[in-house]
């Protein structure tokens, strides 16, 4: 089977190495955005939904290049909220948000409620772009609590508040090592490498069928 060129709508090199890793035994070569020569671009997210901003960074790159192209948006939706921060997980307190910041309107806002209370979910979203332009959607999901302080030294954005279901630990104290296992983030991945099997063994069995 050729290899294909799988193009990341990211120069996230933790996130490269990530995908690089999971897809490792799959005819693909995964490439960095700048690495196709799409360093340039900078996508706005302004989509209503984590489907819709996944969809339109990939996009972006799609109509550069032919190749496979991959993009992912993830939000943490608190059910008491609403489904907070949600979409805008990453500028909740604000255009100039940082980690802390997000974390301490999080828990301002989810004052004095009980911890059975506080349910929550992390969701990411990964759009691929074919090389046809078709556009499929893979996604991963992780339940959980809001606990009522930050605990543990490991991760970022909200991990230090996010209790994982069923380990009774924040993903912050879990440390990188199980969170890459069972994460949404993990998920998503699991997911989209299903989805990419599908499709290279649909194209390859085109390719024979033509013969």
């Amino acid at each position: 089977m050729n290899k294909k060129v799988l193009v990341v709508s990211s120069d996230n090199n933790h996130k490269i190495s990530e995908i690089k890793e999971i897809l490792k035994d799959l005819p693909v070569t995964v490439l960095s955005k700048t690495e196709a020569g799409c360093g340039d671009i900078s996508v706005l997210e302004d989509g209503n939904t984590l489907e819709e901003n996944a969809i339109k960074k990939a996009v972006e790159i799609a109509k550069r290049i032919n190749a496979i192209v991959i993009a992912d948006d993830t939000g943490l939706f608190v059910d008491r909220l609403g489904g907070e921060p949600g979409i805008y997980s990453a500028r909740y307190s604000g255009e100039n948000a940082t980690y802390e910041s997000n974390n301490k309107k999080l828990l301002e806002k989810l004052e004095g409620v009980p911890l059975e209370e506080r349910t929550a979910k992390f969701k990411t979203v990964i759009a691929i772009v074919l090389e046809d332009k078709s556009i499929k959607l893979a996604s991963g999901e992780c339940r959980g609590k809001i606990g009522f302080e930050p605990k543990g030294e490991n991760g970022f954005g909200y991990d230090p508040l996010f209790i994982v279901d069923g380990y009774g630990k924040t993903f912050a104290e879990l440390g990188e090592e199980v969170k890459n296992k069972i994460s949404h983030r993990a998920n998503a991945l699991k997911n989209l490498k299903k989805e990419l099997k599908n499709i290279l063994e649909d194209g390859e069995n085109e390719d024979s069928s033509n013969k």
